[in-house]
């Protein structure tokens, strides 16, 4: 049935007098990904998307125990909607949780467990900001593991869930202000970059529940003019520097990279090929990211702009002028350019956990 509707579509469009576009030439970065095997199983990579619905699963928790629907209100630009989306949310993170532990079981491996997180986030404010972060990270960690999913199965799991996860982003962008859809393309990152930017949330873990693959060096941002065009400094330890002849800035932002030289702690944040939203930087001894050439990152740069269709909600403290205010300053030592405070705050004390 499949094949046959796939023929019909194929010979409407063929027979279509719309003029086409010419056909998305494949990134370089994607390219060089295929070579990228990790040894990972489908256990593997099961137990690696448990891992981090684990950690969104009690990130809503305690958000919704700690903060009231009307805490939610004054902190989002969407006002008394968010209380009860941010349930939903919670809802699906915990749904996905059951769902990967049951097909684990099934498949004779053992679920990894929940951790105890420390989660910097003292006020609804804070949290809304943090969840945009961590969505965004969530919806690259999908996208960047399929590949490895052997089981056809499996694979249309996972994907189920990241579409579920770019409409969680999609809600909680806009409750902070931000366009919702800022990239006509989500950047996908390789485990090993994930667990580089969820790692420090993990305070302990049950024995075996650990994450188990090896995050890269940090680097961060500490430069506090974040756009495009500008010329960004970057802390990360000189040691994983030594002896690379060249060593780039590499900018993950949709399905392209965009790379610039690093020379003296900085490098420029390029204009080309660096989009809207959730930008992944990470320093790179070749023209690629594939994990082989990583030498430490990511760090993460919203790249956005206002979402000015948005008036705010009831009790929302959005204003135009400390929106643009904050766009312009950026945030110092996370790397994030923020149009909600809430983001900036929290980013700004969680740097530690996303470089």
């Amino acid at each position: 049935m499949k094949t046959t509707l796939f023929s019909i579509l194929i010979a409407v469009t063929a027979a279509s007098a719309i003029p086409t576009k010419p056909a998305l030439a494949v990134p370089n970065h994607l390219i060089k990904r295929q070579a990228d095997t990790g040894g990972l199983t489908d256990a593997d990579i099961l137990n690696f998307a448990l891992t981090l619905e684990h950690l969104e699963d009690t990130f809503y928790r305690q958000g919704l125990a700690n903060y009231s629907s009307s805490d939610f209100a004054s902190a989002s630009n969407l006002g008394s909607i968010t209380y009860n989306n941010i349930a939903q949310i919670g809802s699906d993170e915990a749904s996905h949780v059951e769902l990967l532990t049951g097909a684990l079981s099934a498949a004779g491996a053992t679920p990894v467990q929940a951790c105890t997180y420390a989660f910097p986030a003292t006020n609804a404010h804070d949290f809304l900001g943090l969840a945009q972060v961590l969505e965004g990270v969530g919806v690259s960690a999908y996208l960047g593991a399929a590949r490895y999913i052997a089981n056809p199965d499996y694979l249309e799991v996972a994907g189920s869930i990241l579409t579920v996860e770019a409409r969680h982003n999609a809600f909680i962008r806009l409750a902070n202000g931000y366009s919702s859809f800022p990239s006509p393309y989500d950047a996908p990152l390789s485990p090993r970059a994930i667990v580089s930017l969820a790692g420090s949330f993990f305070a302990s873990c049950p024995s075996g529940s650990a994450p188990t693959i090896q995050p890269f060096p940090a680097a961060a941002v500490t430069s506090s003019n974040v756009t495009k065009g500008s010329d960004l400094t970057i802390s990360v330890n000189q040691t994983v520097l030594a002896d690379q002849s060249t060593i780039y800035c590499a900018f993950a932002s949709g399905v392209q990279t965009a790379f610039s030289t690093f020379n003296n702690g900085s490098c420029t944040l390029p204009t080309a090929n660096v989009t809207g939203g959730q930008v992944y930087g990470l320093i790179t001894s070749a023209m690629n990211i594939s994990d082989a050439s990583v030498l430490a990152g990511p760090f993460i740069l919203n790249v956005d702009t206002l979402n000015n269709t948005i008036s705010g909600g009831a009790g929302s403290n959005f204003t135009a002028s400390n929106k643009a205010a904050i766009a312009a300053a950026g945030t110092s030592g996370a790397g994030i350019l923020g149009v909600s405070s809430g983001i900036a705050t929290i980013l700004g004390v969680a740097a530690f956990a996303l470089a």
